[in-house]
């Protein structure tokens, strides 16, 4: 009898050792398993947008946004493999990125390494009767987005271009690899370094691949983990609190337009955009949540300040409503509204954070709801996780 609980402690540490990738001889583990997107987050894509098929990780391209690991990483090295199945693709592998988009766009704050397909270039000449001068086909290197970063040369001030021109267009397939040390970057293409940058922030963060617009395809994904050189909290991108998407960057699933006015509300490249008046018909989630925080980023247009209402745990009664003031300066801001406990609290960007609270009666849970008032407006980066 003694020998069962052992013997189920050793099946247990078989089964964590078959979940755990080996490393190589060169010590590169995978972080791809061929099979599913498990240590994969979909940012702010449709579920359709990535999937694996053949061994390979396939993208859509729509909508722009990306597919994150699970878990930071500081410095390393990165291989990956990847081609473009349209031409002029456009795609790109972000490094050091944060956990959602940065504010009113939908990639990561981080660092880009291009991925191009050669027919991208070849369009910008035959429109402009020139070359480009501020991007290549072969492997840019470039901040985005609030990072920052020394190009090395040869450059415009911005982007790292290549030395060499080493990338094939579609179909044909390209290997990159990625060194990242202590806020160091250099790329290899097709098995020479040609570009990179230094003094980079943040130097530690989440590793994504992007869509953008045209079907693009990875494989081969390994990395090899190097010594942590103390990267500190100002260098280091904020970790995952638990953000879950809340919208598809497609379409409204997950939402329930109006019915008697679904016309105020649509989807158009990565937003939602409501009309006039749509303060009388709230777009409402499918959801039901009870503690839970909301994200998201929202634009009036130019002259059109206000308010905007967000309601929470709506039943088909009267839901609580907080206003939010809105600038009327016709840019994104991002807006953060916690639901928890006998209280709302809601805060704009970085500041000071305002708390209301909850009427006597308010279900222990129920629909989020938007309710602006602005003549126009559009939202973008939804997000949501549960609190405790």
């Amino acid at each position: 009898m003694r020998s069962l609980p052992l013997l189920a402690c050793l099946l247990l540490l078989c089964s964590c050792r078959a979940v755990t990738p080996a490393a190589d001889a060169d010590g590169f583990v995978p972080l791809f398993n061929g099979r599913n997107l498990d240590g994969w987050i979909n940012i702010n894509c449709a579920p359709e947008t990535w999937s694996v098929r053949d061994g390979v990780i396939a993208c859509t391209g729509k909508p722009v946004g990306a597919l994150r690991t699970v878990r930071q990483y500081e410095n390393f090295i990165l291989e990956a493999e990847w081609r473009h199945l349209e031409r002029s693709g456009n795609s790109g592998i972000f490094v050091w990125g944060t956990p959602i988009s940065a504010p009113g766009v939908p990639f990561l704050r981080g660092i880009e390494v291009q991925a191009l397909d050669h027919g991208y270039a070849e369009d910008f000449e035959k429109k402009n009767g020139k070359k480009s001068d501020w991007f290549t086909v072969h492997g840019d290197v470039f901040a985005i987005h609030g990072a920052s970063m020394k190009p090395l040369p040869p450059t415009n001030g911005k982007r790292s271009f290549p030395r060499e021109n080493r990338s094939k267009p579609s179909p044909g397939w390209n290997h990159y690899r990625i060194e990242a040390r202590n806020g160091s970057l250099r790329l290899h293409v097709n098995g020479r370094e040609v570009s990179g940058g230094d003094d980079i922030v943040y130097r530690k963060g989440y590793l994504a691949l992007e869509s953008e617009g045209a079907r693009v395809e990875f494989r081969n994904l390994k990395i090899k983990e190097l010594p942590s050189t103390g990267a500190g909290p100002d260098v280091t991108a904020p970790l995952d609190p638990g953000w879950q998407p809340l919208f598809t960057g497609l379409d409204l699933r997950g939402w329930t337009p109006p019915a008697s006015a679904a016309a105020l509300w649509s989807v158009a490249g990565e937003k939602i955009a409501h009309a006039a008046n749509a303060a009388a018909a709230p777009l409402w989630t499918v959801a039901e949540y009870g503690a839970a925080e909301f994200v998201f980023d929202y634009r009036a247009e130019k002259g059109a300040a206000g308010a905007l209402t967000v309601l929470v745990r709506g039943d088909g009664g009267a839901p609580p409503a907080v206003a939010l003031p809105v600038p009327d300066d016709a840019k994104f801001h991002r807006y953060t509204v916690t639901v928890q406990g006998a209280s709302i609290r809601w805060q704009r960007g970085d500041a000071d954070a305002v708390e209301v609270p909850l009427p006597a009666g308010t279900p222990p849970r129920g629909h989020f709801g938007l309710a602006p008032a602005a003549a126009k407006g559009v939202f973008m980066n939804l997000h949501v996780r549960q609190l405790p």
